[in-house]
């Protein structure tokens, strides 16, 4: 099976996704430039049981901005008239190059946080992310597509 279709599956099951297929997954892509995640992207999360999950959904989140590498609003939510709008819930965010499970990456770096989104490309359009965040017993997995 492709990555792509592999992905694919996971992002659709309705079942819990052990985080090995993830992890799985995740190692087998290849990193990603900072550059590369600038724009507007559309987000969803896998079904791991991570209490992230509902926490995202509460929010209405539906992706991140990415205007510069020092200007990210990572929590973009689904407004009242069905728009996009920056939730300041999280604050801000940057992006640099950081070392996550044995690769470089683009990483998101929470500036009030001490969270990390670390993302590794799929396709020209798609990154697979995994929220590491201090303390958390297991990270969030989530995925973003280039609106």
């Amino acid at each position: 099976m492709s990555l792509l279709a592999q992905f694919e599956t996971l992002a659709t099951r309705r079942e819990k996704t052990a985080l090995a297929e993830l992890d799985a997954l995740f190692d087998a892509l290849p990193d990603v430039a900072e550059e590369f995640m600038i724009g507007e992207w559309d987000g969803g999360v896998f079904n791991t049981g991570h209490p992230g999950e509902g926490q995202l959904e509460a929010l209405r989140w539906i992706g991140k901005t990415f205007r510069d590498r020092n200007d990210v609003s990572p929590i973009v939510s689904r407004g009242p008239d069905g728009g996009r709008v920056v939730n300041p819930i999280m604050g801000t965010a940057s992006l640099r190059r950081v070392e996550y499970r044995g690769v470089v990456t683009a990483t998101m770096c929470y500036d009030q946080h001490p969270v990390f989104d670390h993302f590794r490309q799929l396709d020209e359009r798609t990154v697979l992310g995994v929220m590491d965040r201090k303390g958390d017993r297991m990270p969030l997995y989530f995925y973003l597509r280039r609106c």
